[in-house]
């Protein structure tokens, strides 16, 4: 067996698997699950509509490629919605889903064979946000490289101060995974960070895989800032070194549907397209049509979003009263400081006493820097990840118990 699988950690929802394993829910609620990130508003019709009237795709095999009319349309939505123009030829690449194209990326870009002037291997280091998606560490290690582990500032938003993360450590980069809006803590990374780490990637020739899932969920006026877009704006529009994921999965409530598309760098995704040629990833021609229809159209988006906005504001005020929440810049997900700071403890009491899952924040990320470094502090202790993706009742019943929950450990701690 490929030795590099002993070093891959047990997935977040394992780990809770594993709290919950002795705990019995209270029967007298009905159970809540804030805990995973599964968009759960109706599909679009329009999605339906297109994915039965396209049964014939199935007579044949799909193009890794993917169909010129999809990447026309997938180009279509980023001059839309970043003022960017991209050639749908060169610099767009439909995925299933942007969790398998993040980590086939990383196995794609990552060269572990790399050695320096004096003829010695050279470590090949993958620096991510702290907290995290896991996928990002899993596919740095399944590539034979290290992961990094640059932490999440409070003071800044939750946004990585990328100014602590070391020449040395820059110096060693192949790859950078940034996820804005982010997950967990929704937080929009600003344009001074990407104009920042523009610099640093023409300084050391690390690629930039930017993770954009979430963008479509938001708060204000104003819709989060791509990574396309900042590198337009600041006049890099051969997007040297940049790659941009995004899914239908949040913006158009499919998650089944596994269906997105990366863009950017054209050099970059000629390769990519090679490895996801050999690696069996062309999505179905049935979805090709569906994907078509969702990145087409704006109505049922804003849709969405409006749910979301009804959903947030209802809750958040409620949280606030007795947790440190406050409404994320974009996302769905609320990164609330737990009283007391246990946040593991927090998890499996609220199931125990109200039967509501949450996420532990100690789950998503790592201690310290490195694999193996145990003396940094854990970004996500004493926080939770909620995620309000049911409608909005259920939301705010589940809110309504956390509440109680607090005010019932409070008391009893007094």
């Amino acid at each position: 067996m490929n030795p590099l699988l002993a070093s891959l950690q047990p997935y977040p929802f394992e780990r809770l698997k594993q709290l919950f394993s002795t705990v019995t829910p209270n029967p007298a609620y009905a159970p809540i699950s804030l805990g995973i990130g599964e968009p759960r508003h109706a599909t679009p019709q329009l999605v339906l509509d297109a994915l039965s009237t396209a049964t014939a795709q199935l007579a044949a095999y799909p193009a890794t490629a993917g169909l010129p009319a999809l990447r026309a349309s997938c180009a279509h939505w980023v001059q839309r919605r970043y003022g960017v123009a991209l050639d749908a030829a060169t610099q767009v690449l439909p995925v299933n889903g942007s969790r398998e194209a993040l980590f086939a990326f990383a196995q794609t870009v990552i060269d572990p064979s790399k050695t320096g002037t004096d003829g010695q291997p050279l470590e090949a280091v993958v620096v991510c946000p702290n907290p995290f998606y896991q996928i990002y560490e899993g596919a740095a290690l399944l590539a034979g490289a290290t992961p990094y582990y640059a932490p999440s500032d409070p003071a800044l938003n939750f946004n990585v101060d990328w100014d602590q993360v070391p020449a040395e450590v820059w110096a060693k980069t192949q790859l950078l995974f940034v996820c804005s809006p982010g997950n967990p803590t929704g937080a929009v990374m600003p344009m001074a960070d990407w104009e920042k780490l523009f610099a640093l990637s023409d300084k050391y020739g690390f690629v930039i895989a930017s993770d954009e899932c979430y963008s479509e969920i938001y708060f204000r006026e104003e819709a989060p800032l791509g990574g396309l877009e900042a590198a337009a704006k600041l006049g890099r529009t051969d997007f040297k070194n940049l790659v941009a994921f995004t899914s239908l999965s949040k913006r158009s409530n499919v998650p089944g549907m596994r269906s997105g598309f990366v863009a950017g760098d054209a050099q970059i995704l000629k390769q990519f397209l090679l490895y996801r040629t050999y690696h069996g990833s062309a999505m179905s021609g049935m979805v090709q049509a569906a994907s078509i229809a969702a990145w087409d159209d704006e109505a049922h988006v804003v849709a969405n979003r409006a749910l979301y906005r009804e959903k947030f504001a209802a809750v958040t005020p409620l949280l606030a009263e007795v947790m440190d929440v406050r409404l994320p810049d974009a996302g769905f997900y609320l990164w609330a400081a737990v009283p007391g700071g246990d946040d593991v403890g927090f998890a499996r009491d609220l199931l125990a006493q109200y039967n509501v899952t949450v996420l532990p924040g100690s789950y998503l990320a790592r201690n310290g820097h490195q694999i193996g470094d145990a003396k940094g502090f854990n970004p996500g202790a004493g926080r939770i990840r909620m995620a309000l993706v049911a409608e909005t009742a259920e939301c705010l019943e589940a809110a309504q118990r956390i509440v109680a929950f607090v005010k019932q450990r409070q008391s009893s701690a007094s």
